[in-house]
């Protein structure tokens, strides 16, 4: 029998099953926050790294949740702000933009990993995606892949709805016009 948040939350907070919920959580939550995280750092390792790190912060803040949202909300709000940290640091670190070398190490990790397994279509699309900024990225996975509403993602990223409507019709836009100037 699977744990409700609420009964997670509970164990939590109670010091002698702290440990044994958190692997509960871990458990049920992992693997949603890697995939997340890893369609926008696209690299395995970075994605396991910035997993890691958005865990770690999940254990040393979940004494202080304070249930304004779903636990699986505020766990996705604090992986997204890794995420978009860890690849602001990359891009001051390597001083390129992310239109330039970094789309083609993108690129390059997309064609050579796992994290394709299918077709041709899928891995254009996965490359139409990598041109998009990183606001518009992170706001089409959401919506596309991972079936976030326009309400979650407003609580998630702290963004009216309206703004994130238009980022998902921007970054619609734009990948479609990335398919119509691909030769298949």
């Amino acid at each position: 029998m699977e744990l409700s948040e609420q009964e997670i939350i509970a164990l939590i907070l109670e010091p002698s099953s702290r440990e044994a919920a958190f692997k509960l959580l871990l458990k049920k939550y992992q693997q949603r926050i890697y995939w997340h995280i890893r369609k926008m750092v696209i690299d395995h390792d970075d994605a396991d790294d910035v997993t890691q790190e958005t865990f770690i912060k999940v254990w040393t803040a979940l004494p202080n949740f304070r249930g304004d949202s779903k636990l699986f909300t505020w766990i996705y709000r604090i992986a997204t702000n890794e995420c978009l940290n860890f690849l602001e640091k990359k891009k001051r670190k390597q001083s390129v933009s992310i239109n330039g070398e970094e789309e083609e190490f993108f690129t390059r990790n997309l064609e050579s990993g796992s994290y394709i397994d299918g077709t041709e279509v899928q891995l254009k699309l996965q490359k139409a995606i990598l041109t998009l900024p990183e606001k518009q990225r992170l706001v089409f996975n959401m919506k596309y892949f991972d079936d976030v509403t326009y309400e979650e993602m407003s609580e998630i990223l702290e963004t009216s709805v309206g703004a994130l409507k238009s980022s998902y019709h921007f970054a619609v836009k734009k990948i479609e016009s990335y398919f119509a100037q691909q030769v298949f």
